[in-house]
């Protein structure tokens, strides 16, 4: 568990959910990772019509990107899930649970949209990270 950061699942007052932190505060250097949408390393859509595929791969997009900036899925302070169905947020909630594992979960937004920049694109997930300051940057 990250130490740089404190997890907030239910300030007083507040329904808890299952699903995010109400708040996450810390300490760091500050990555913003863009929206992340589901092509592969080619550009080519992977998993056309299937959220489930869709998912995993923008989290596996999620999870290079983070690398890139020296930085772990422990990082992630705040992700906002755009969706063109809200129907499809089950398939997300799996494929975050597979990239977090036992993590705390950070806090996080979803937004149904009409529609994403390909027609064939079901989601886009844009995260927040901190990263303690005495990580060595890459």
């Amino acid at each position: 568990m990250s130490t740089h950061l404190t997890h907030v699942s239910v300030p007083e007052g507040l329904a808890p959910s299952p699903q995010y932190s109400h708040v996450v505060w810390g300490t760091g250097r500050f990555v913003a990772v863009s929206g992340q949408i589901a092509l592969d390393a080619s550009g080519a859509v992977v998993g056309a019509g299937d959220p489930a595929a869709q998912a995993r791969q923008v989290f596996a997009n999620l999870g290079r990107c983070l690398t890139s900036a020296g930085a772990g899925f422990e990082d992630v302070v705040k992700l906002t899930y755009f969706v063109t169905d809200t129907a499809h947020l089950p398939a997300i909630r799996e494929a975050r649970d597979a990239a977090f594992g036992p993590l705390p979960l950070p806090a996080s937004s979803a937004v149904q949209v009409t529609a994403l920049v390909r027609p064939e694109l079901l989601m886009e997930i844009e995260a927040f990270a901190l990263i303690p300051e005495d990580r060595d940057a890459l």
